[in-house]
C-alpha cells in the first residue's frame, strides 16, 4: 500500500510516500517549499518584470502570497485574479476588489497579458515529477493530507474564532485526536481551504484530511519519549501558527492556538504554564492577537505542568530555553515528518481496511 501524505505549511509541504512493504526510515521523504512560497516567488517575478500577474486556480493557502500580492499592487502594478483564485486573499469578493485586484471570469484570465499564477495547495504533477527524477514509481493508492483552514467565516464573526470554534466543536463531539480524521467527502462546508485541496486529489485514489495542527500533535506521540509519560503537552511551533494540547494519550484537556510571531517566548511559556494548571482564558489569548483558548476535561489531568512538554514544528527553538525546557519530539528520528505520521492515522480512521497496514509499520495507535 502506498500513501502520499502531505503536510502543507506557510513555509514547507512536509512530503512522505508511505509504502507498507519498507521500513519507515527507508521511505521516500521531501520537505520542500509550501504551495504559497512557491506563488509568493512567482508573484514577486511579475512585480521585478513590471508585468501584471493573473491569479487563476483554487482557494490556497494565504500568507506569503498574500503579502507578495500587496508589495505587487504597491508598486502600481495590476493584479487579475479569477473569484476561486480571489477567495484565497478573502472569502468576500468585495474586499478583494477594495485591495486593487480586478476580478475576472477563467476565459478573460486566459486572454490577459501577464504573469500567470496558478494557486493550488496541491499540486500533484509536481510531487509526480520529483518522484519520477529518482526513478520512483507515482501512483498512489490514498492521500493524506493536511492543512490549516481558518474556514469561510460569515461577514460579522473574525476568522480567528470562527477557526478556533471549529477547533472547540470537534472536541466537543468527541474528545480524541483523531476526531479531526476526515474523508474528502465528509469535510465540513465551511473548511474550503481544505475541501479545495482534497478536490485536486479525488480521482486518484481514497482522499483523508485532518488539520495540520491536530496531526502534529498526534505525530509527536509516536516519539517513544513523548509517548511514555501518559501525560504530555505537546506544543506544535510552526512558521505562523503556535497550537498547544494538553493531552493524556490521545484525550485532550485543553487547548490554545496563537500566531507563532505574535508572541515572545516567555509568553508561550505563561500560556502553556496556565493551560496546564487550568488558569488560561480564551480572552487572554485572543486579546494578544491569537485564536483562543479551551478547557475540555481538566479531570483528564493533574492541573500543573507535565513532567513531558514536547515541541515540534520548525520554530521549535523559540522556546528551547525557557522554563518549559522543551523535549523536541522526532518521531521516527525525524521531526520535520512528524505531521505526516498523524495524517497516516488520519487516513488509517477514515479507512479502516488501511489500518493493519499502516499499524504494522507505525505501531500500535498512541
Amino acid at each position: 500500500m502506498r500513501i502520499l501524505a502531505i503536510d502543507m505549511g506557510t513555509g514547507t509541504q512536509d512530503i512522505l510516500l508511505f509504502d507498507s512493504e519498507k521500513p519507515v526510515e527507508n521511505c521516500v521523504k521531501m520537505v520542500m517549499p509550501s504551495a504559497t512560497e512557491i506563488a509568493a516567488r512567482r508573484i514577486r517575478h511579475a512585480t521585478r518584470d513590471h508585468a501584471a500577474v493573473v491569479l487563476t486556480g483554487v482557494v490556497a493557502g494565504g500568507g506569503p502570497c498574500s503579502w507578495a500580492l500587496e508589495d505587487h499592487i504597491r508598486h502600481g502594478l495590476p493584479a487579475f485574479a479569477t473569484p476561486e483564485a480571489a477567495r484565497t486573499f478573502n472569502d468576500n469578493l468585495d474586499e478583494v476588489r477594495a485591495s486593487g485586484v480586478t476580478i475576472v471570469s477563467e476565459d478573460e484570465a486566459l486572454s490577459i497579458d501577464g504573469e500567470p499564477v496558478e494557486l493550488r495547495d496541491l499540486d500533484l504533477e509536481a510531487v509526480r515529477g520529483a518522484l519520477a527524477a529518482f526513478d520512483e514509481p507515482v501512483m498512489f493508492d490514498g492521500f493524506a493530507l493536511g492543512c490549516l483552514d481558518h474556514g469561510d467565516a460569515p461577514a460579522d464573526v473574525s476568522d480567528r474564532l470562527f477557526r478556533f470554534d471549529h477547533l472547540r466543536r470537534t472536541v466537543e463531539g468527541r474528545n480524541d485526536l483523531l476526531a479531526f480524521a476526515r474523508r474528502a467527502g465528509d469535510i465540513d462546508p465551511y473548511l474550503t481551504r481544505a475541501t479545495a485541496m482534497c478536490r485536486s486529489a479525488l480521482g486518484e485514489g481514497d482522499v483523508a484530511f485532518m488539520d495540520t495542527g491536530p496531526a502534529a500533535a498526534l505525530g509527536a506521540l509516536h516519539d517513544e519519549t513523548v509517548a511514555e509519560g501518559g501525560e504530555q503537552v505537546v506544543l506544535n511551533l510552526g512558521n505562523m501558527h503556535l497550537l498547544a494540547f494538553h493531552l493524556r494519550g490521545r484525550q485532550i484537556a485543553s487547548l490554545y492556538e496563537h500566531h507563532t510571531g505574535e508572541v515572545t517566548a516567555d509568553q508561550v511559556a505563561a500560556f502553556t504554564a496556565a493551560l496546564a494548571e487550568g488558569t488560561l482564558t480564551n480572552a487572554e489569548i485572543f486579546d494578544s492577537k491569537g485564536h483562543g483558548a479551551y478547557h475540555a476535561d481538566r479531570a483528564l489531568v493533574t492541573p500543573a505542568l507535565p513532567t513531558m512538554v514536547a515541541a515540534t514544528g520548525p520554530q521549535r527553538v523559540k522556546i528551547r530555553s525557557t522554563v518549559l525546557r522543551p523535549y523536541f519530539a522526532a518521531p521516527f528520528g525525524d521531526m520535520m515528518i512528524g505531521g505526516c505520521f498523524g495524517l497516516l492515522r488520519a487516513y488509517a480512521e477514515a479507512f479502516p481496511a488501511s489500518a493493519d497496514a499502516i499499524t504494522a509499520r507505525l505501531g500500535p495507535l498512541p
